[in-house]
């Protein structure tokens, strides 16, 4: 990303799956936003060798700030937190809040099962529209960059 004048604006930690994305973004010259709640700053370690780290005051402005600040959603393998975002921000995109791309990096299929409780939630006549109009699945990492150059 880096490589690609790709800014990464994340939750501001330094552990797990974004902590190693933010470290080699800054190793390779690339800018890195970091925004964590305060209460966070407790229990998750905040990533001190970013660009920049922005503090908020809670979980819901994070989202806020994190959804005003990016481009697009990537959403990597996670928990609770990275399912609570996804399907935020694909609310919002349906809701005309936003429209901006939403991807799911569906390495080694960790989404798989997701993937086809969408679609079920689809032929059930749940959702408004097809899902692919709002989340688009990658399953290589390198497929994102043709979207980001």
């Amino acid at each position: 990303m880096a490589e690609n004048n790709v800014r990464v604006i994340y939750g501001g930690g330094s552990a797990g799956i974004m902590g190693t994305i933010a470290d080699s973004a800054m190793e390779h010259g690339g800018s890195v936003t970091g925004i964590i709640p305060k209460l966070l700053l407790e229990w998750e370690v905040q990533h001190k060798r970013i660009t920049e780290l922005i503090v908020s005051d809670d979980m819901h402005i994070r989202k806020k700030t994190l959804y005003n600040l990016c481009d697009a959603a990537i959403i990597l393998p996670g928990g609770f937190g990275t399912l609570d975002e996804l399907f935020e921000i694909v609310t919002w995109n349906q809701l005309s809040i936003h429209y901006k791309p939403v991807f799911i990096l569906n390495t080694d299929g960790f989404y798989t099962h997701l993937i086809m409780h969408i679609q079920k939630m689809r032929e059930e006549e749940f959702l408004y529209d097809q899902a692919e109009k709002r989340i688009i699945v990658i399953n290589d990492p390198v497929e994102l960059i043709k979207y980001f150059t």
